[in-house]
């Protein structure tokens, strides 16, 4: 088993600590958070072990899993891969662009494997539909929220909608060529509602909405392809595949034909997979676990979760030239 140990133990922090602890791929060795009062009472109520520094937990473990707020991401992971350690690192991987670059280089410098926590891709709905995704030409997400002060230090992109660029890009086989956005902040200081049209080299197109100050919650996606129509409830893992096939000669009294213009007629049938419940945290751990023991690409790597921090700013660039 490998041993492990969080960096940060706030909200999420929690979470990931007791999933580890129930994991069968690691032995939880404790936890490190800055603010001692929080730490002392995390191990007096939980009975995980809090370490006096950073460096003392990094030192005792093979495994470092980075839940500190993002501010704090290259600093702490920069002496995760120093010590040889590997790492596993909450979205996004970084504050900036830059310091995820440095990241890579330090990682590949130092043999060091790592994986970002793009929870969504472990999404039990997107997983049954993911290799059925094939070359979308227009994508439309939607990523709604109601107002949470946590997490309002930084953008709505960086908070929410990186979680449907990620999962764009792991779809969509070709190079970002052109970005435009517009972004309003209505209560903090950073937009807390965006949007994004994110044009590809292939043609493809994604529009993508994101907003924390919403009534009601909704993380959908729809894909649009040649003969079928994909659509993705990341928060009620649900999903739909619709297809069209050219219509037999002779269809039956129930099939639903689509005749278009130029008298084409198309069968439109459902193909939709079944879905396993899974604990998506848990699922991205194990899997980083996985990776690690077999030297495996793992499922998110720090060069796909710097090229959607690198997307993200790209968006929150177009904001200020408005």
């Amino acid at each position: 088993m490998l041993k492990a140990g969080v960096l940060g133990a706030g909200h999420l922090g929690k979470i990931h600590l007791k999933l580890l602890n129930q994991s069968n791929q690691y032995e939880l060795v404790g936890f490190y958070d800055r603010d001692k009062e929080a730490s002392a009472t995390i191990e007096a109520e939980l009975g995980y072990k809090s370490f006096p520094t950073m460096e003392a937990l990094i030192e005792a473990c093979d495994m470092i899993d980075v839940v500190t707020p993002t501010i704090y991401h290259f600093e702490c992971a920069k002496q995760v891969i120093a010590a040889g350690k590997h790492l596993f690192i909450e979205k996004p991987i970084t504050h900036t662009v830059d310091e995820a670059n440095e990241l890579l280089r330090l990682a590949k410098e130092k043999g060091m494997m790592g994986q970002v926590g793009h929870v969504e891709r472990f999404n039990p709905a997107f997983m049954a539909v993911h290799e059925k995704i094939d070359n979308p030409m227009f994508i439309e997400a939607h990523r709604l929220a109601e107002f949470n002060p946590r997490g309002t230090d930084v953008s709505v992109v960086l908070d929410l909608m990186i979680h449907d660029i990620d999962a764009i890009l792991s779809v969509v086989d070709s190079k970002v060529s052109k970005i435009n956005a517009s972004g309003v902040s209505v209560i903090s200081e950073t937009p807390d509602i965006a949007n994004a049209r994110i044009e590809f080299e292939n043609g493809c197109v994604a529009n993508l909405t994101a907003s924390r100050i919403s009534m009601k919650k909704m993380r959908k996606a729809r894909f649009f392809q040649r003969d079928a129509y994909i659509s993705v409830d990341f928060l009620e893992k649900k999903c739909e595949v619709v297809k069209m096939k050219d219509a037999p000669e002779n269809p039956d009294d129930f099939a639903m034909i689509l005749t278009n213009a130029e008298g084409i007629k198309k069968q439109i049938y459902f193909d939709n997979p079944e879905i396993d419940n899974n604990n998506a945290i848990l699922d991205e751990l194990n899997a980083f676990a996985d990776a690690i023991h077999n030297r495996s690409t793992p499922i998110v790597t720090l060069e796909q979760g710097a090229e959607a921090l690198r997307v993200a700013m790209q968006i929150i660039k177009k904001f200020k030239h408005l």
